[in-house]
């Protein structure tokens, strides 16, 4: 029996915050989890602003923020360990924060990966996941699949709805993953427009209108035609999905947020088979308009976990993909990223 126990971070495009669990791992016949403790640390005003601007910056800039951001996760593991009183470590798996993502140009850049993440920390630290798969001819993207299928083994489906809506699912024997459309990068940034940070439990959107035009116009972007594998990132959003709403901005808020919110709905639903019981976790999970509207769009049973895992199943999720490069099995899927081969990803660090 393998025993372990780690501490696993995420920091999502949302930017809502850093995600942070210490969980225990087990393996006997199959991967069990028990997550101990778990907290997210918001970022302040000053973090928002770098992390939403990140864009803007040249890659030299965004050198010198990593070395910032690396100290600042650090710091943040840190204040966990002593507010948790945790004892038991054998290593941290982090993310990061997404910094550029572009498959199509073989490039992506997690900030906060950098080597004295293990010297700030004093521990064995395992993280940047993405670099290997993108140099292997894969998208670097979605990483979470092998989890869930490790994890989660009663579903056949699971979606994440943070600031994209991705989805996975167990098909032939294998795995197939890829980002469906936005989430709440867009709808917080509607949000944002009428001074709240996002539109609690989807109550503005219900209260508006569908306007058709601007729904047309959303349903016919051409990423919903392509096949699997395909990610998204901030830079499609800036360049497809915000010229398009910046033509509607003569309309109502709260019949923007109703009709991006129709639009995301009807774009999950697409990519739901039916009959199957779909895992939908995330902070989207929490928007019951827009969960509402899933439900109406699809013939499968949806089933909401408790909050924990709604919250943190991604933080989860890449402390067992640490768990799985420690002990050099694949955690990286052909099927998923289109890499060349299936691959155990993740940089060690050792203090």
């Amino acid at each position: 029996m393998k025993d372990y126990y780690v501490i696993g971070l995420m920091s999502g495009t949302s930017i809502d915050g850093i995600d942070l669990v210490y969980v225990n791992f087990r393996y006997d016949k199959s991967w069990n989890f028990k997550i101990i403790n778990s907290k997210t640390y918001s970022y302040d005003k000053g973090w928002e602003i770098i992390l939403h601007e990140l864009l803007n910056n040249d890659i030299e800039s965004i050198k010198e923020i990593d070395k910032k951001y690396t100290k600042h996760l650090s710091d943040c593991i840190l204040k966990f360990i002593n507010e948790f009183s945790i004892k038991n470590i054998d290593f941290i798996s982090s993310h990061g924060h997404t910094a550029l993502h572009d498959p199509s140009s073989f490039m992506t850049y997690q900030i906060g990966n950098l080597p004295n993440i293990s010297q700030f920390t004093g521990l064995k630290v395992i993280c940047d996941f993405r670099s290997n798969d993108i140099k292997l001819g894969g998208h670097g993207a979605p990483l979470v699949p092998v989890g869930e299928k490790y994890l989660f083994p009663e579903f056949k489906t699971f979606i994440n709805l943070g600031g994209f809506a991705n989805i996975t699912k167990k098909m032939d024997n294998r795995l197939i993953a890829y980002d469906i459309c936005p989430v709440n990068i867009v709808l917080n940034y509607l949000s944002n427009m009428i001074g709240l940070k996002y539109d609690d439990m989807g109550n503005i959107a219900k209260s508006g209108k569908l306007n058709k035009q601007l729904y047309n116009n959303l349903e016919s972007l051409a990423y919903y035609k392509l096949n699997f594998p395909k990610s998204l990132g901030v830079e499609w959003v800036n360049n497809y999905m915000f010229p398009i709403l910046k033509k509607f901005l003569n309309i109502p808020k709260e019949d923007m947020l109703n009709t991006f919110s129709n639009h995301f709905a009807k774009q999950i639903a697409n990519n739901i088979d039916n009959g199957n019981k779909i895992l939908i976790t995330g902070g989207g999970a929490y928007n019951n308009y827009l969960i509402e509207k899933i439900k109406f769009l699809s013939n499968s049973t949806i089933v909401i976990p408790n909050s924990e895992i709604v919250e943190f199943k991604e933080a989860l999720i890449f402390a067992f993909l640490g768990v799985l490069r420690d002990s050099n099995i694949n955690n990286c899927y052909s099927s998923v990223t289109g890499a060349s081969k299936d691959h155990s990803s993740g940089n060690i660090f050792i203090p």
